[in-house]
């Protein structure tokens, strides 16, 4: 027969949404905790729901021990077998059942403690629930209100924050109005979950194209990147398992319908689909197109890429206030550093003049050194003599006395820096001698000189 109790229970569950054990589990803990207040604290106490009567029990915990210390918690073996049970042993846990407490005052403690632990346990479920969705996307959300700092949407069972910093630029919503949106991250505040939306992280163009593009929701195409300037203009790099299938021209769709829908949900950001390359460099040749580049310059341990594209493609290689190669160092992970050709040259020229003017550095050895990215005297003279030996036609010999020239000729502009006369600085023969052994391809008393290859 059902109880005021059990349809309580059933009622909770199906209202809430809760499971029905765990609407359980809080009417318990809400009758523990209005017993606890009128039983001893050293109690230790267990409630339990008897679904047969429709009622919770109440019990206290006792520990079998050979000698009891603490009445309240223990029981000697003797009265356990008395009391309880016969086949009692040491360390056994038995329930003894306490009466409850069954007034008006009584009643009302347990109905507050149980909307308490119920309250809890809803921001508790849909902080799991919700925890779980980071990095997917909200559907059906409704704009609820809106201030200069957020907007916040409605998600049916809870709320969430669309924060000024994450929404596109220019758009603006009306109360009612049906918004989808990326769950950038979920955290518990003390009024609850806290549920943090965005449509302006690459995620959520991402996940636009995996509800547009059924190749990519199949994992036929990979994206394998995304770089974004919210409203304006954004780059993505995707690939393809199949080779009979075309990761740009899956993602375009005919005539462009695929990222023109998904264009529309941006506001009018313009997207450039390319295909992702393994290969730095080539990569980055993409992700600046429709720029033509001349030549790539890598430093792999800086990640760092210096291109030359002529003259007449530097304004599209940059872009508009620079966002085309802003967006293709987002997207490929580099540092980028664009430059045209005649600024190349004239760059290569000067810093091949700044080398010639160490003693005994000729044009063919300047040469060897920019192309390792030395532009500089004060560059050469911190370079490492052991790398600067490996380079082609240089050796260790060589690479010793070049460095000693350049440290000699490094400190002579900075002695003369300090220096207002006009007299010659005592380290003006240190530097002529390190020019002659220099030009002369040995240093004194170096029995491990190379040959100049210069």
């Amino acid at each position: 027969m059902a109880t005021e109790l059990s349809r309580m229970i059933d009622q909770v569950s199906r209202e809430r949404g809760i499971a029905r054990d765990l609407v359980i589990e809080a009417v318990e803990q809400a009758y523990l905790a209005a017993e606890r207040k009128r039983l001893p604290e050293g109690y230790r106490l267990e409630a339990k729901y008897n679904p047969e009567l429709g009622e919770v029990e109440l019990f206290r915990v006792l520990t079998v021990v050979e000698q009891v210390q603490d009445p309240n918690r223990e029981i000697s073996l003797q009265q356990a077998r008395e009391e309880f049970d016969p086949e009692a042993q040491l360390g056994d846990e038995l329930l003894e059942r306490i009466e409850m407490e069954r007034t008006r005052i009584a009643a009302q403690m347990v109905r507050q403690q149980l909307g308490q632990r119920i309250r809890d346990l809803e921001k508790q479920i849909i902080y799991n629930e919700f925890k779980a969705r980071e990095g997917q996307l909200i559907h059906s959300g409704t704009v609820a209100r809106s201030d200069r700092r957020k907007i916040v949407v409605n998600l049916g069972r809870t709320e969430a924050i669309l924060p000024e910093e994450e929404q596109i630029p220019r758009e603006r919503y009306r109360p009612g109005d049906h918004i989808r949106a990326y769950i950038l991250r979920v955290e518990m505040a003390s009024q609850g979950p806290e549920i943090i939306l965005s449509r302006t992280h690459p995620g959520f163009l991402i996940k636009l194209f995996e509800q547009e593009v059924p190749e990519v929701s199949q994992g036929i195409v990979e994206i394998k990147a995304a770089a974004r300037e919210p409203g304006s203009r954004a780059k993505v790099a995707v690939t393809s398992k199949d080779p009979d299938v075309d990761p740009v021209g899956a993602c375009v769709g005919m005539r462009g319908t695929r990222v023109q829908s998904i264009t529309q949900e941006l506001r009018g950001e313009r997207i450039d689909v390319i295909a992702w390359d393994p290969h730095p460099v080539e990569f980055v040749r993409r992700a600046l197109a429709p720029a033509k580049v001349s030549r790539i310059v890598l430093d792999e341990d800086a990640r760092k890429m210096e291109i030359v594209v002529p003259d007449e493609e530097l304004a599209q290689a940059i872009g508009r206030r620079g966002q085309n190669v802003r967006l293709a160092a987002k997207l490929t992970g580099y540092d980028l550093t664009v430059k045209s050709e005649s600024e190349a040259a004239k760059e290569a020229q000067d810093a091949r003049e700044a080398l010639m003017a160490v003693p005994g550095i000729d044009a063919a050895t300047a040469d060897r050194l920019f192309d390792e990215g030395i532009a500089s005297p004060e560059e050469l003279a911190q370079f490492d003599e052991e790398t600067l030996a490996e380079i082609e036609g240089i050796g260790r010999a060589r690479a010793r006395q070049i460095l000693n020239a350049a440290r000699a000729f490094v400190a002579q502009k900075e002695a003369e820096a300090h220096q207002p006369s006009e007299e010659p600085s005592p380290s003006t023969e240190a530097l002529a001698l390190a020019g002659s052994q220099a030009e002369a391809g040995s240093a004194p008393g170096d029995s491990s000189a190379e040959p100049s290859s210069s």
